[in-house]
């Protein structure tokens, strides 16, 4: 700043204007007066503080300001001169301010400056205030340097009558901007609304979502339509989403959200990749008591029940571990209860039941596999879709033998059929009959062939003798 050349009027008359200014007794040490600058001169600049009276105040004081410009001043001194201070002013005021931000809730400014047992030092318009650590953030702090030197908005919650003493919060004025936030994302959140949010955090019922000062809850079920799959699969925190806004409880400060539900629906396409009797391959998802659930698409499940496993085979078996590939064929398909059954058994291209009675008349001896055995029988699959019963009593056991030791699954037997039920979709077989027949026809054979001319045979010495008295072989008499 250049010095501003004081008349030789001015400087001659300084002493006299400070003499008589000290006249006013009603000026006093630490009285706030309102003045304007009308000279500078060395390190000290003059001061109008009403009417005659003038004042003196350190230049360093004067900042941006130039003669001519108004300030306000505290009364430091009035003798043996009047001296004012602006710069006391300004932290009056900023104390006063202080005063008024502690009264009414406001935040204030302050700058962290240290760290110290139990919190931080922060200095605010040049005093010394304490943030305790739980005060500093609205979860406590993993790095509790990271704050250091940073300046943040405080709500004073504690001040002394003389500013001996201050404690400040930033958690209370990060709430209130949250709950500011808040109030503004609920307006605007309406069930059905698709919306962008930021992960928050994961947990293995759901996931929590950041829509806008307010979260939402994704549970694990609304995630994805692929059944099984972990929240910490699909997302991960800090990813960006759309969600749509599936329910909205103000009251209970509870909103539920779906991803699933924006989504294409992988079963819109089931009954056209999966009719009835088509093949199918897929991978082993879980496994249950009752069977095997196989992946067809992703959101896509069929079940594998166990009795549509082949003959002897049970969830247990290797083929079928968790992850595996399997072939087969789709049983049913019910598209509005979202529920395919499967088969590793291959399926009858019509109806088995049809004509089964003209296919196996009563005394036909047929070869089955043993698919199950119960207290009262041995069930045996004839052909795809067509399954028969050997009852114990025609098991050709004696009575009360344990059946499952003889008839395992998966092992091949010979029955004969008794009768054909297709309209109650049994046929009833017997071991005992079959083995009646096997030895019935072994015996005709037997008597067939010994009744039967026997052709002799000659050795190549009565072959001689024979032509030389007869004239031919024997074999063609």
């Amino acid at each position: 700043m250049s010095d501003e050349k004081i008349p030789e009027t001015t400087t001659q008359s300084f002493a006299e204007a400070l003499a008589e200014s000290f006249m006013h007794d009603e000026i006093e040490i630490g009285q706030l007066v309102s003045g304007e600058i009308v000279a500078v001169a060395g390190d000290i600049a003059l001061i109008a503080v009403g009417g005659k009276t003038e004042a003196v105040m350190d230049r360093a004081e004067m900042g941006e300001l130039r003669p001519g410009d108004g300030l306000d001043a505290v009364v430091v001194a009035v003798s043996p001169e009047l001296r004012v201070s602006h710069r006391l002013a300004i932290e009056r005021r900023e104390r006063e301010a202080l005063r008024g931000a502690h009264s009414n809730g406001v935040p204030v400014e302050g700058k962290v400056t240290g760290r110290n047992k139990g919190g931080y030092d922060v200095s605010v318009a040049g005093l010394r205030g304490f943030c305790p650590l739980s005060q500093i953030d609205v979860s406590f702090p993993r790095n509790v340097d990271a704050y250091l030197g940073k300046s943040y908005l405080f709500r004073i919650t504690e001040l002394a009558e003389d500013l001996s003493s201050m404690v400040v919060s930033r958690t209370a004025v990060l709430r209130e901007e949250r709950d500011h936030l808040a109030n503004q994302a609920w307006a605007a959140i309406t069930v059905g609304a698709e919306i962008e949010g930021t992960v928050k955090s994961i947990r293995d019922f759901g996931v929590f979502v950041d829509i806008g000062g307010v979260d939402g809850m994704v549970h694990a079920t609304e995630l994805t339509h692929r059944f099984g799959a972990r929240p910490s699969q699909i997302v991960k925190v800090g990813q960006i989403v759309r969600v749509k806004v599936l329910e909205v409880d103000r009251e209970k400060e509870r909103i539920a959200l779906s991803m699933k539900a924006l989504e294409p629906d992988p079963w819109s396409e089931v009954t056209q990749r999966f009719p009835v009797g088509t093949e199918f391959e897929g991978q082993v998802a879980r496994k249950a008591d009752f069977g095997v659930f196989v992946e067809l698409l992703p959101g896509v499940d069929g079940l594998l029940h166990v009795s549509q496993l082949p003959p002897g085979m049970t969830v247990a078996d290797p083929m079928l571990a968790t992850g595996n590939t399997v072939k087969g064929w789709v049983k049913e398909c019910d598209l509005q209860r979202r529920r395919i059954s499967l088969s590793l058994r291959e399926l009858a291209s019509g109806d088995p039941w049809l004509d089964a009675a003209n296919r196996y008349p009563a005394g036909t001896v047929v070869e089955g596999v043993v698919e199950r055995t119960a207290a009262f029988g041995v069930f045996v699959e004839i052909e795809p879709g067509l399954t028969g019963l050997i009852p114990a009593s025609e098991s050709d056991l004696p009575r009360g033998a344990d059946l499952t030791k003889t008839f395992a699954p998966g092992a091949k037997v010979s029955a004969s059929v008794l009768t054909v039920d297709p309209a109650r979709k049994r046929i009833s077989l017997s071991m005992k009959k079959a083995k009646e027949h096997k030895a019935s026809k072994e015996f005709r054979q037997w008597s067939e062939e010994k009744q039967a001319p026997r052709k002799v045979e000659l050795t190549g010495f009565g072959a001689a003798l024979q032509k030389a008295l007869h004239g031919k072989p024997a074999d063609k008499q």
